[in-house]
């Protein structure tokens, strides 16, 4: 259909020519470069610059995604297509798990006479399970439900509950986050001291990764939420950051129970 100047009437939004993705791709490539550089013993200065680069093109990038969302262009059409999008970027971060679950499940299940065919291999001391890492568990478990109070506060109009949700769902991301690293401070063993080493802190640290985004995430959220951003009608950008944290939640019960209680306690820490 068109109007009677001629112009074509549709639900789509199409976006405006933008430097973003050209940034984007320089940032990553430079820091690439530059951890390889790094690795290498190459020089360290590089890499910072790709970090900056990609970081101020995140904020900036999205920042104009915002704008786009209150100037009206999120048509329902548009407002799908951002969820398909995110439902597939969720898929692929569980294939990332996958790798590092199938990686464990190998050498644990089958270990090899190079390890003493036996797992945990001897000598390595493992976490007792239900000490900080059950600490950690009850921790997500709860930011879980503070995020769904806040979501629930959202759909019904309730701004303070909204607020107050956000706020006790980032402290407790960042609690998990610093009881992980106080953790990671106090293993016996480093990451290149053995198969089960690596694939622990592959998994575990990719997971710890995972939260911090979110907890950013979801700080962009209590940041906008305090700005009046959110509608009870339309409020994906919150709505993805909680099908994110909910996804971190799920990742780290299997973590829990196939990591730090399959694997056995053997040494105090």
């Amino acid at each position: 259909m068109a109007d009677a100047h001629g112009e074509v009437k549709h639900n789509y939004h199409l976006v405006h020519a933008s430097v973003w993705p050209l940034t984007g791709s320089v940032g990553a490539f430079l820091l690439t470069l530059g951890a390889v550089m790094s690795w290498h013993d190459m020089g360290d200065w590089l890499w910072p610059i790709g970090a900056i680069l990609t970081l101020l093109t995140m904020a900036l990038w999205w920042m104009d995604v915002v704008k786009e969302s209150h100037g009206g262009d999120h048509t329902p059409v548009v407002q799908l297509g951002l969820r398909y999008g995110m439902v597939l970027f969720i898929a692929s971060e569980v294939m990332f798990f996958v790798a590092w679950f199938w990686a464990y499940f190998n050498a644990a299940l089958y270990p090899t006479e190079f390890i003493g065919s036996q797992w945990p291999p001897e000598g390595i001391q493992t976490f007792d399970p239900w000490h900080l890492p059950f600490i950690n568990t009850l921790i997500l478990l709860l930011s879980g439900t503070t995020v769904t109070w806040a979501h629930h506060a959202l759909i019904e109009g309730d701004r303070k509950g909204l607020k107050n949700g956000l706020w006790c769902t980032v402290i407790l991301g960042v609690c998990f986050t610093a009881l992980q690293a106080y953790e990671y401070s106090h293993a016996a063993y480093g990451f290149t001291d053995g198969i089960y080493a690596s694939t622990f802190y592959m998994a575990t640290g990719f997971h710890g990764f995972h939260v911090l985004v979110g907890t950013i995430f979801l700080t962009v959220c209590l940041i906008r939420a305090h700005r009046g951003h959110f509608r009870p009608e339309k409020h994906f950008g919150f709505e993805a950051a909680a099908w994110y944290w909910h996804f971190v939640d799920v990742v780290w019960i299997f973590l829990f129970f196939c990591i730090y209680v399959g694997s056995g306690y053997t040494g105090a820490h």
